[in-house]
C-alpha cells in the first residue's frame, strides 16, 4: 500500500501529507486534558496515515500533557542513594512540598545509571508542611536555620556535597528517562564542558528552554520556546551562552574554584548566566544537552510578575550583570534578535557551514556515506557548526539520532520552515556550503547562488560519467558535471587521477583531490592465516549497479576457478540492499548476509581469508578496498577495484583476468607465509594514506583555497592530534 502511494503520489504532495501530518500531530496534544481517550485515537489515526504517507520514518513524538504534580506521599518515597556518589543532586527547596515530592518520586521513576546522593535543602520554610520530607528515605534532608535565598542555599549545599559533580535542580520539576546519564556522557565526550544543561518542557508539553542566548545589551532569550520539543533545531548538543538553573551540572571541583554563583546575584537571578561567563573565561564552555529532558513548572519559585517577588530581582541583577560583561557582549554577542541561527550555536567566530546531501549519511550503508561523513567529522573538529539538508528527506532515525549526538542539526522532522524557505532565511549566516553529488548540486546550486556569499564546494565523488552504461549517457553525464564544475568555487575527487581528468576536461575550474576516508590506526594485528576460515569475502552496498554486476561475474566465472584448487573455499556476500539477482546467487558454496552491523561486519574482516574487489566498470576509491587493506585482510582487485589507490600493487594482487585473479586468491589461501606478509604491507600502506590525520589535513588544505579556515587555536589543536 505505501509503495503504490509513493509510485502514483508525485513528491510535492507527498511533502505536502507530510506537513499536513505533523500540523495534526502537534493539534493532537491539546486533545489530553478535556478528553485523553479522544486524543488516543486520534493519534492512532493519525499514525496510520503517517505510516502509508511516510514509510519508514518514525513519527515525531507526542508528549504527554499531564504534567502536574500528583499526590504523593512522602512514606511511600525511596530515592536511588549511594555512599560513594558519582552525583550530588541538590534540589533547594521553601514550601511546595506537593511539588518537592513529585520531583522526588520522578527520581525514582526514572534513577540514573550513575551513583548518586540527593541533597534537600529546605530553606527554613516557617510552616508545618515541609517536615513531611523527613520521611522520604534515600535523601540528606538538610533545614537552613535562616532562610537564605536559591543561591546562597546552593553553596552551602555544594560545600557538603560528596559527588565529583553537582546537579542544581528546582524541586518544581519532574525528570524524563535518561536526564542524568545524558548529562555526565556530555562530559566524558566534550573535553571543555563546564556547565551542561537540560532541555526544559512546560506543563503543556511545549518546549520552555532549549538553551539560552544572551544579546548584547544582556537581555536573555529562551531559545525555542513554546515551541515543538521534537524538532530537530533542538535536538542536537551544542554550546550555548548557558543554560537555565532549573536543571544545571557542574564538576564540584570547578564550582567551588570558581567561588560559585557570585553573591551579588543573590537571591536568585542571572547566577546561571553569570557561572557560564565566569568558566567560559577560564576555557569551559557551557553545553546543551536535548537528550537530558526535564519538566519545569515554571514560576512556582517567585512567580512571574517581575514587579514584585522574588522575581523583581530579575530586572535589578540584569543591570549587574550587563555592567559587569559588558565589554565580553560587545565583542562576541549579537544585537538582540539579531541573527539568531548564530547566536544560538555561539558561532562568533566559528565557520558554519550547511552540507546537502542526497539523504542522511549512512556510514555502515554505503562508501559515498562513509566519505561525506569524513567532511563533517572534519568540520566538527574544527569546531564548526554544522547544518545537513537531505534533499530527498531520507532520514533513518538511527543515523539521525548519531548525526545529531555529534552536533549536527538535520533539516528534517516537526515544527520547522521547509528546508527551501530555511535556506532563504539563513543563507547570509553560511561560512561554507558543500553539495555532494550531481543530481543534489542541480538541484540546490540555483537556491544557493541566490541566497548565499558563502563559497560553494562540489564534493563529487567519483567522476559518474565513467559509470554510465552507454556512450550516449556518458556524454550527457559529463556535461552535467562539467557544468557544476564551472558553477562552483571548488570541486573536489578522491584521487589525482580524477583531479587530472577534470583539469583535462575544464583546465579553468578549481578542482583537488582529498583523503577520502579516514580510519584510525588499529589496536591489534589481525589473527594469524591460521586461525581463519577458507571465506573468500566480497563487502559492498548492493543497490550501486557496478557492486551487484561484480558479484555476478566473479561468483559465475572466478570461484568455479577456485573450487577446482580448494573444494574447501567459500564465498561471503556481506552488504547492503543486495539485488534479486545477486540474492540468486545463494548457493552451498556462496552465503549472503545483507545489512549487516559494523560489529558484524568487522567479525567478518577478522573471520575470512581472502577479500575480492571484482569491479568491471565503476570510478572513484572504492572503501571496500581500503577496508580490507586497513583491516589486513589480502586483498585481490580488479584495476576499477584499484582505481585512487598508488602503487597498491606493490602490496596486493591486480588483475582483470578471471584466470589469473583466481590464481591470487587461490595462492592466499593456501600460502601462509604469503598471506602474513601481504596482510603486514597492506595494514602500512592503509595507515599511510588512509588515516584520519591525512583526510583531516588534505580536507582543510583544499577548503583554504577558497578561504575557508578554522581560527588558530583549532590549527593548533589538530597539529598536536
Amino acid at each position: 500500500m505505501a509503495s503504490s502511494f509513493h509510485r502514483l503520489v508525485p513528491r510535492p504532495l507527498r511533502r505536502m501529507a507530510r506537513d499536513t501530518l505533523l500540523s495534526l500531530f502537534r493539534l493532537s496534544r491539546h486533545l489530553d486534558r478535556p478528553s485523553p481517550r479522544a486524543a488516543d485515537a486520534a493519534r492512532r489515526g493519525i499514525n496510520g496515515i503517517w505510516r502509508l504517507v511516510a514509510p519508514g520514518d518514525a513519527p515525531p513524538p507526542t508528549y504527554r500533557r499531564s504534567y502536574w504534580p500528583r499526590k504523593v506521599s512522602a512514606a511511600d518515597l525511596a530515592v536511588p542513594w549511594s555512599d560513594r556518589p558519582v552525583v550530588s543532586v541538590i534540589i533547594p527547596t521553601f514550601g511546595q512540598v506537593r511539588y518537592t515530592l513529585h520531583c522526588l518520586a520522578s527520581i525514582r521513576a526514572n534513577s540514573p545509571a550513575a551513583a548518586i546522593e540527593v541533597i534537600v535543602i529546605d530553606d527554613a520554610f516557617p510552616g508545618p508542611e515541609t517536615r513531611c520530607l523527613s520521611a522520604v528515605r534515600g535523601i540528606r534532608l538538610v533545614r537552613n536555620e535562616v532562610n537564605l535565598g536559591f543561591l546562597r542555599t546552593c553553596a552551602a549545599a555544594s560545600r557538603i556535597a560528596r559527588g565529583e559533580f553537582l546537579l542544581f535542580l528546582n524541586n518544581d520539576t519532574e525528570v524524563l528517562p535518561g536526564w542524568l546519564d545524558a548529562m555526565l556522557e556530555t562530559f566524558a565526550t566534550r573535553p571543555d564542558a563546564g556547565l551542561v544543561g537540560s532541555k526544559l518542557i512546560n506543563a503543556d508539553g511545549t518546549l520552555q528552554e532549549a538553551g539560552g542566548i544572551v544579546w548584547r545589551d544582556a537581555s536573555a532569550w529562551n531559545h525555542g520556546r513554546g515551541r515543538d520539543p521534537a524538532a530537530a533545531e533542538f535536538n542536537y548538543p551544542r554550546r550555548v551562552d548557558y543554560c537555565s538553573g532549573a536543571s544545571l551540572m557542574v564538576r564540584r571541583q570547578v564550582f567551588l574554584d570558581a567561588g560559585g554563583f557570585d553573591e551579588r546575584y543573590a537571591p536568585a537571578y542571572y547566577e546561571d548566566t553569570d557561572l557560564a561567563f565566569r568558566l567560559r573565561a577560564r576555557g569551559l564552555e557551557t553545553w546543551y544537552q536535548p537528550r537530558s529532558e526535564v519538566v519545569h513548572f515554571e514560576g512556582q519559585s517567585h512567580g512571574r510578575d517581575i514587579r514584585q517577588g522574588g522575581k523583581a530581582y530579575q530586572a535589578r541583577n540584569h543591570a549587574i550583570f550587563l555592567d559587569t560583561w559588558r565589554a565580553v557582549l560587545t565583542r562576541d554577542h549579537h544585537p538582540h534578535g539579531a541573527n539568531v541561527l548564530r547566536a544560538r550555536d555561539r558561532a562568533h567566530g566559528r565557520i558554519v557551514a550547511l552540507i546537502i546531501d542526497h539523504g542522511v549519511p549512512e556510514p555502515d550503508r554505503d562508501a559515498g556515506s562513509q566519505a561525506i561523513m569524513g567532511v563533517i567529522t572534519t568540520l566538527l573538529s574544527t569546531q564548526a557548526v554544522v547544518k545537513l539538508w537531505p534533499i530527498n528527506d531520507r532520514c533513518h532515525p538511527r543515523h539521525a539520532r548519531a548525526l545529531e549526538a555529534m552536533g549536527v542539526e538535520i533539516l528534517h522532522g516537526p515544527d520547522r520552515l521547509p528546508p527551501t524557505a530555511w535556506v532563504r532565511a539563513n543563507g547570509p549566516a553560511f561560512d561554507l556550503v558543500v553539495v555532494s553529488r550531481p543530481d543534489v548540486a542541480e538541484a540546490s546550486l540555483d537556491l544557493i547562488r541566490a541566497t548565499c556569499r558563502a563559497p560553494v564546494v562540489y564534493y563529487g565523488h567519483d567522476l559518474h560519467f565513467r559509470r554510465a552504461a552507454t556512450q550516449e549517457a556518458a556524454d550527457a553525464m559529463r556535461a552535467r558535471e562539467r557544468a557544476i564544475w564551472r558553477r562552483s568555487d571548488l570541486s573536489l575527487y578522491l584521487s589525482a587521477e580524477e583531479e587530472a581528468e577534470v583539469r583535462r576536461l575544464e583546465p579553468t575550474v578549481n578542482v583537488r583531490a582529498v583523503v577520502p576516508y579516514g580510519l584510525p590506526v588499529p589496536t591489534a594485528r589481525p589473527a594469524d592465516a591460521a586461525a581463519r576460515e577458507p571465506w573468500i569475502l566480497f563487502v559492498a552496498g548492493f543497490a550501486h549497479h557496478p557492486n551487484a554486476q561484480g558479484a555476478i561475474w566473479f561468483a559465475r566465472t572466478v570461484l568455479p576457478l577456485i573450487l577446482d584448487q580448494v573444494p574447501a573455499a567459500r564465498m561471503a556476500i556481506v552488504g547492503s540492499h543486495p539485488t534479486a539477482e545477486v540474492l540468486a546467487l545463494a548457493s552451498p558454496q556462496i552465503a549472503i548476509f545483507p545489512n549487516v552491523t559494523p560489529d558484524a561486519l568487522r567479525a567478518w574482516y577478522h573471520r575470512a581469508r581472502v577479500a575480492v574487489v571484482p569491479l568491471l566498470t565503476g570510478a572513484g576509491v572504492k572503501l571496500k578496498s581500503v577496508e580490507a587493506l586497513w583491516h589486513g585482510l589480502p586483498v585481490v582487485m580488479t584495476r576499477v577495484g584499484a582505481q585512487g589507490l598508488p602503487a597498491v600493487d606493490a602490496v596486493a594482487a591486480v588483475t582483470d583476468d578471471a584466470a589469473a585473479f583466481s590464481r591470487a586468491v587461490c595462492d592466499l589461501l593456501t600460502d601462509d607465509a604469503l598471506w602474513r606478509s601481504r596482510s603486514e604491507s597492506q595494514s602500512d600502506y592503509a595507515a599511510r594514506k588512509f588515516s584520519d590525520s591525512a583526510l583531516r589535513r588534505s580536507l582543510l588544505e583544499a577548503l583554504a583555497l577558497v578561504g575557508v579556515t578554522p581560527g588558530e587555536a583549532c590549527l593548533e589543536d589538530l597539529a598536536m592530534a
